[in-house]
């Protein structure tokens, strides 16, 4: 299966979510069944690189995928010398909700294409609405070793899953 060079916002009758398998329960399951309801409600935005070649069902399969959304975190679970320097109320963060390969594309840098993409995405997000950085609820070791080798740092531990962010100005140094 080849792969298109644009990512796509999910569409249900165009994108076959049932096919898609990363080899996560939890990742599979967000997208078969809660991706296309959150967009539905505002409250997320999944995007996709779909595969170039219909199914017989005649929907293209997803290759790779990632959901952003907005949220905040408390400047106390930023390292003090950061938080020092920021207000006394929520800031504004991107979360990185979700992002998942096919089991197909697996250790072909599909996941850093797909990764490269998202930061791409919330970089053009920042320039209409700010945010100070990117977060991420990492779902295992696997994920946070991911995250770390592109510069994510550690910023708390939430809803047991370690949680990493990474600046925007960081992302913004990425694309300059």
């Amino acid at each position: 299966m080849s792969t298109s060079k644009e990512f796509v916002e999910l569409n249900r009758n165009v994108h076959d979510r049932d096919s898609f398998d990363c080899g996560k329960a939890e990742l599979n399951t967000f997208l078969h069944t809660k991706a296309a309801k959150h967009m539905a409600a505002g409250i997320s935005r999944t995007l996709l690189l779909p595969g170039l070649t219909a199914l017989p069902n005649g929907k293209f399969p997803i290759c790779s995928f990632y959901t952003i959304a907005p949220c905040s975190i408390q400047r106390e679970t930023l390292p003090s010398q950061l938080a020092k320097k920021l207000p006394h109320y929520p800031i504004p963060v991107f979360l990185l909700a979700q992002l998942a390969v096919h089991t197909e594309y697996q250790s072909q840098r599909l996941g850093e294409v797909t990764l490269t993409k998202a930061l791409e995405n919330l970089r053009q997000v920042n320039a209409h609405m700010r945010a100070y950085a990117v977060i991420v609820d990492c779902l295992n070791e696997e994920a946070e070793s991911f995250y770390r080798k592109y510069d994510f740092d550690y910023l708390c531990d939430h809803n047991d899953r370690r949680r990493l962010f990474l600046s925007m100005k960081k992302v913004s140094v990425l694309f300059e």
